[in-house]
């Protein structure tokens, strides 16, 4: 049997091409947007991108909780919809006081220019 008996058919070096330039799936994370509250805050200072690893899953962490509360607190009062109003709860009761104060209030204006561009 020869080399080229053996091999298959349309597995040619063109499309050993096609598989070698697919571009990996991509990784979504907020290193942007923490970026971009790091440069309105102090925007003299970097950040190095093992610090951006570590904030992107301190963010994912804080979401995944705030999620499972929000949705504990909807199945307490027998809803199938978690609204701003769980979410709001679900901050009050997750961060400590001046902290959850401020994120109440971002949220709370957030939630606002949202309703009134609709």
């Amino acid at each position: 049997m020869s080399a080229e008996a053996g091999k298959k058919r349309g597995h040619g070096p063109t499309s050993g091409d096609r598989k070698s330039k697919r571009k990996p799936k991509r990784k979504e994370t907020y290193s942007v947007y923490i970026y971009k509250v790091l440069k309105q805050v102090h925007p003299d200072t970097g950040i190095s991108s093992k610090a951006m690893s570590i904030m992107n899953s301190f963010v994912n962490d804080i979401f995944e909780r705030l999620a499972s509360e929000a949705s504990r607190l909807a199945q307490y009062n027998h809803r199938s919809t978690i609204t701003s109003r769980e979410v709001q709860t679900a901050v009050r009761l997750l961060l400590p006081g001046e902290l959850a104060k401020h994120a109440v209030s971002e949220g709370t204006k957030a939630v606002t220019k949202y309703t009134s561009s609709k």
